[in-house]
């Protein structure tokens, strides 16, 4: 059975790959090494408009639970031009002095050093004077018992009224290493002429581009955004072709999945600078010539703010069947360690992929396998990876991190290209020396979670032994490693799978408030 720290825990490496313990303790003061941080993304409002709701981004140097946060922002350099006021009443926010706004959560949170969003947000609305071209800044600060406070400053700028919107919906079918296309579609559903388009591109890791235009951007074979500097008038579609291919080593049968979102180039700026601020980058232009919208107005307006006063309609999606076999072989990694009685030892141990295919469930956030860890005898465990957790005969689980257990269950990350191995590194304290003393590591076990994998190749190599004062001779059952605490190597992982997902999340922050309440996404 799983603790409710654990199920919390197991449900927090869902959330893009992070894999940080749900088992903090309150802080205080006397832990001065933890500091908190806080991120507000620029904006760009429709004069006229309702405005646009965002929220700030809440992080820690560690883990760690506070009391008593506070969001404070202070919008006076707006003064005329903007105003912040609380999404919801429940919100626990007051305003002590004109153009401040002041938000409490009065129960103890648990804050991460990924970040998260969603905490107070606020309406972000044009006041009847603000006219195109305005601009100011906010300063939001972060506050919490015991913690030195952190503010950031975003800028907030209104511009003309637009609005963009995406084409339908499109499905494709192809194997591993072969082509398609499909279409890019945007029309202009509003009554102003739209000076210019971006297109941000969302798409899974099997879904690569086959041509790299000039303006559009990539990183290694993905596909991140076009941007397209002509007019847009009123009532009219526009539409290019785009080339795309399946990664050879995409796992199929199977599907994968993206996404594009249209922004105003004001808009796009305000995503470019979140992309920075987090040390995402967009990618770089291609070499191939321009993809042009066909029948695009070839003038180009002089520039000007504008922002879209209805982002629901921008988002349009592509689903890709991917046909064939393709599936791949994970195999353990076990290690060899030695030492004298009382010391201290690390064994670094994990899997490999040896491919073909790369294994990506970034959709879901869910570990693309599950791995089991047992303790060689005469050994205790008193460095415990907080990705790992102990298990009993019962299959009762203690804490993420736990030492002490004899059996672990690790939960790697989401995304394993082919060739690449992730893993663990646990601190062995040796209680007696015994030669040859064994532990094991199997990768593929069976949980009632979600993730796993179960279509292994070669399932013979599934499992390695961690083999403790080896005597000459004797095999580990699988390669060592030298890694650290849950290192993947191999190629650069966060470009390949993990922008995706963070671009989806950042995307969906600071979208208009319409005057039809709907759900909205928050950042």
């Amino acid at each position: 059975m799983f603790t409710r720290s654990t199920r919390r825990w197991l449900a927090g490496l869902g959330v893009a790959g992070t894999l940080v313990a749900a088992s903090a303790s309150p802080a205080s003061a006397e832990e001065p090494k933890i500091s908190l941080g806080v991120y507000f993304g620029d904006n760009t409002i429709a004069a006229g408009s309702p405005g646009k709701i965002d929220s700030p981004i809440i992080f820690a140097s560690s883990t760690v639970v506070v009391r008593d946060l506070t969001i404070r922002y202070d919008f006076t350099d707006l003064a005329g031009v903007a105003t912040f006021t609380p999404e919801s009443s429940a919100d626990w926010c007051n305003s002590p002095e004109a153009n401040v706004l002041v938000c409490t959560d009065p129960f103890e949170l648990e804050i991460y050093e990924s970040g998260f969003g969603g905490r107070f947000p606020v309406v972000i609305a044009p006041t009847n004077e603000a006219k195109d071209g305005d601009e100011g800044t906010v300063k939001v600060s972060l506050s919490a018992a015991g913690f030195a406070p952190a503010s950031y400053d975003a800028r907030v700028r209104v511009g003309e009224g637009v609005d963009l919107a995406a084409g339908e919906s499109v499905e494709r079918a192809a194997g591993p290493g072969k082509s398609f296309t499909a279409p890019l579609v945007v029309s202009n559903a509003g009554g102003t002429v739209a000076k210019g388009a971006t297109a941000f591109f969302f798409n899974d890791y099997g879904i690569q581009a086959d041509q790299r235009y000039s303006n559009c951007t990539y990183v290694e074979a993905q596909l991140r955004s076009c941007h397209f500097a002509g007019d847009l008038t009123p009532g009219v579609s526009y539409a290019a072709e785009l080339a795309y291919r399946v990664a050879k080593d995409a796992f199929a049968p199977g599907y994968d999945h993206g996404e594009v979102v249209w922004m105003t180039p004001a808009e796009a700026d305000d995503f470019a600078k979140y992309l920075k601020e987090w040390g995402v980058t967009a990618g770089e232009p291609g070499t191939a010539g321009e993809l042009k919208l066909t029948g695009a107005e070839p003038r180009i307006s002089a520039r000007g703010f504008q922002a879209d006063t209805e982002p629901y309609n921008n988002w349009s999606s592509l689903a890709v069947t991917v046909t064939g076999k393709n599936s791949t072989d994970l195999a353990a990694i076990g290690d060899k360690v030695s030492g004298a009685e009382g010391a201290e030892v690390l064994a670094t141990v994990g899997f490999r992929n040896n491919g073909p295919a790369t294994l990506d469930n970034g959709r879901s956030g869910s570990s693309v396998t599950h791995l089991a860890i047992e303790i060689p005898k005469g050994t205790s465990a008193v460095k415990v990876p907080q990705a790992c957790a102990p298990v009993n005969n019962k299959d009762e689980w203690g804490e993420p991190g736990e030492p002490g257990g004899r059996t672990y269950r690790c939960f790697p990350s989401w995304f394993i290209k082919a060739g690449d191995e992730e893993t663990f590194e646990f601190g062995l304290r040796i209680d007696k020396v015994t030669p040859n003393a064994a532990g094991k590591v199997k990768v593929n076990v069976p949980c009632n979670c979600d993730g796993g994998f179960y279509a292994d190749l070669n399932p013979a190599n599934d499992t390695a032994k961690i083999i403790v004062n080896p005597t000459r001779g004797q095999d580990d059952g699988g390669q060592g490693g030298d890694g650290g605490m849950l290192p993947i190597t191999g190629a650069n992982t966060a470009l390949i799978a993990g922008v995706g997902g963070l671009l989806l999340a950042a995307g969906a922050a600071g979208f208009v408030l319409t005057r039809r309440r709907r759900t909205h996404f928050t950042a």
